[in-house]
């Protein structure tokens, strides 16, 4: 907050792109500059040819990821689908078990089997590693499913090192013996499900033997697994965001998915499966996304394409004059680097960017806007992790002449001249009209103890008698956790909260109603030239000691984690003549990015592990992990392919 790094004043560009070289200017010339700008492009191109770009670097339900959907729709600009994170699994699961928060995180202090999935706990949710350690303590053995020993596979009582991709083959095996060895719970099956005649039929195509083929784990384990999830009552599983980041992700939530009605988890507290636990805060989603503003037949351009879309290898009419960028920094969490940077490098093009930092983004732009931080402003905040809305209390007034983004874009509204008094809500006004204050979930909460005392449980049973699924009640279509999904029969879709609001012109591709495994891209197995080339599988989690890119350029959280490093397993680094503190390139047919090498016998062979977070004007060759990876979709919701690379890798 204090940094002296900080934007804090409008800043209009005076030099070449990408040389950050800015000057200071007012409030008042930088909202006239982008409205001549914006009214311009309108008149000579039309709205679309804005394009706004948006995550969630700020948080909240006012700040975070729909702030400014409604002033866009209002402005007919391209509307961004936004599906970097949870997209494919939020789709894959709402088609299996419909819009469920899952297991209380709080009531895995009563689960007997924790199977982490692709879930790092100890970097990205340690807030939930006390219960699950008192778990331990009453019992539960914990089991943690990753390619990589990471902090939270190093203190499980089982590493499942798997090969990456692969999750959906592993499931159905499992799947698979839970049907052979009569570990399946029949009576459950039958009344709370719906397809379980065709799923074993399905599952009979993925034996053990042919599961450890693919996953690179001995039958054994695999049956392991299926067992202690049956026979250790209430198991419960939860996965992480990386789940999904492969091209096959969708589908192996969706087997995923079906397990815990299988072995009648569901029935205790402590069982079932945990993705987000957001589903069950009755936000009122509507007031900002402001579908209604949309005009017919918009157009939908999905942020996964940035670099094609503004390096014009994707034929937009019109094409993207202008990039609005908040809450996100391109140039280090999305793929294709260096065509980002080359779109951005265009003299026509007019970037406006909303920040804090000098991010590498921010770096390329006409105009940028100073941002409050996270402690300078008011919001109320719903949970990926827990079952408590809370209040953020505002600690200090904005520094300089930074704004929070609900004023930001009450502003731009002023300078476009939109009537709609919705535009002009204050913050007290847009955070009272937040929730659905008279959901169920809601009784006992009010805005008045929010403030007073921060956070409060949903209106909910206690953690210790919490089991949304005893009885079925799935949020589906048959009202069952359908392992054969109805919803499969429309396609492929985006849930509109991705797409700010909009549930039109789906993509709609063909989707199987069974869960089915949909092997990696980039694979010895399915591209053999290819892997001759590049012959190693590039994974990049979250660095321990930043929030995706956010922190990455401040000197104490640099020195926690040190420079860009890539994990080399033993074997691999002799094949490669690389040894621990080696300066590497790493590079594929995309790009290229440099690292020091660290050699540890935690990764699998074949797999190279590189943080992303780093940035490239901070890092030996001015890129990283991002440069090479593929802007291909998953199978379902449009998820990325962060862990769908094969790369090389040498000394430099």
């Amino acid at each position: 907050m204090n940094s002296t790094d900080r934007i804090l004043y409008p800043l209009r560009r005076t030099g070449l792109k990408g040389t950050a070289a800015f000057e200071r200017i007012g409030w008042d010339e930088a909202l006239d500059e982008i409205a001549s700008r914006w009214k311009a492009i309108i008149g000579t191109h039309g709205a679309k040819a804005i394009l706004p770009y948006s995550y969630l670097g700020t948080q909240g339900i006012l700040n975070g990821l729909t702030v400014g959907d409604a002033f866009f729709n209002k402005l007919g600009a391209t509307i961004s689908e936004r599906t970097f994170c949870d997209s494919g699994a939020c789709t894959a699961y709402t088609m299996t078990i419909g819009h469920s928060a899952g297991v209380d995180p709080e009531s895995f202090v009563h689960s007997r089997y924790i199977l982490l999935w692709a879930c790092n706990t100890l970097t990205t949710n340690s807030h939930h590693w006390p219960f699950i350690e008192e778990a331990r303590k009453r019992g539960a053995k914990v089991v943690v499913i990753d390619p990589y020993r990471s902090r939270t596979a190093r203190q499980a009582d089982l590493h499942v090192p798997i090969r990456p991709g692969t999750d959906g083959a592993l499931a159905l095996g499992i799947i698979h013996i839970l049907f052979r060895d009569g570990l399946v719970d029949t009576d459950y099956v039958a009344q709370h499900t719906v397809g379980a005649d065709e799923l074993a039929e399905r599952a009979q195509d993925y034996p053990p033997e042919r599961v450890a083929a693919i996953t690179g784990l001995s039958v054994d384990l695999i049956a392991e697994l299926a067992h202690g999830l049956s026979e250790s009552q209430p198991s419960v599983i939860r996965i992480g965001v990386a789940i999904e980041r492969q091209s096959g992700g969708g589908q192996a939530v969706r087997a995923i998915a079906c397990i815990p009605a299988l072995v009648g988890s569901w029935r205790r507290p402590g069982g079932g499966l945990l993705q987000l636990p957001l589903w069950a805060f009755p936000v009122n989603w509507g007031t900002f996304l402001r579908p209604d503003f949309i005009e017919p037949e918009p157009r939908v351009l999905n942020q996964w394409k940035l670099g094609a879309a503004l390096t014009g290898e994707m034929a937009l009419d019109p094409p993207i004059q202008s990039l609005m960028v908040y809450n996100a920094n391109p140039m280090v969490m999305s793929p294709e680097q260096a065509r980002i940077a080359e779109g951005l490098l265009r003299e026509d093009l007019f970037t406006v960017v909303s920040e804090q930092f000098m991010t590498d983004t921010a770096r390329y732009a006409d105009i940028v806007l100073p941002a409050t931080t996270q402690v300078e402003q008011e919001d109320i905040m719903f949970s990926w992790g827990h079952m408590y809305l809370s209040y953020n209390n505002r600690a200090i007034d904005p520094i300089g002449e930074a704004v929070p983004n609900t004023e930001l874009f009450r502003r731009l509204a002023k300078t476009m001249g939109f009537e709609d008094p919705s535009f002009y809500r204050s913050d007290a006004e847009q955070i009272a009209d937040a929730m659905l204050w008279d959901a169920p979930q809601m009784q006992g909460i009010t805005l008045e103890r929010l403030k007073r005392e921060g956070y409060a449980r949903l209106n909910l049973p206690s953690a210790d008698e919490y089991a949304p699924h005893a009885n079925g009640h799935f949020a589906t279509p048959s009202g069952k956790c359908e392992f054969y999904s109805s919803m499969a029969a429309d396609g492929n879709f985006v849930l509109g909260l991705f797409r700010q609001g909009y549930d039109g012109q789906q993509s709609g591709e063909p989707i199987d109603p069974l869960p089915h495994y949909i092997p990696p891209q980039e694979s010895a197995e399915s591209n053999p030239d290819l892997a001759a080339r590049y012959p190693l599988n590039l994974i990049t989690p979250k660095s321990h000691a930043f929030l995706s890119s956010t922190y990455g350029n401040l000197p104490h959280q640099r020195r926690q984690a040190g420079d860009q490093s890539v994990t080399l397993h033993p074997d691999d680094a002799a094949r490669f003549g690389i040894a621990a503190s080696d300066r590497v390139k790493i590079w594929n047919d995309r790009g290229a990015f440099e690292a020091v090498a660290q050699i540890s016998p935690d990764i699998r062979q074949g797999v190279i592990v590189a943080p992303v977070g780093y940035w490239p004007s901070l890092n030996g060759g001015q890129a990283t992990v991002h440069a090479i990876t593929s802007s291909r979709y998953a199978d379902l919701g449009k998820a990325p392919t962060f862990s769908d690379n094969l790369v090389a890798v040498e000394r430099c």
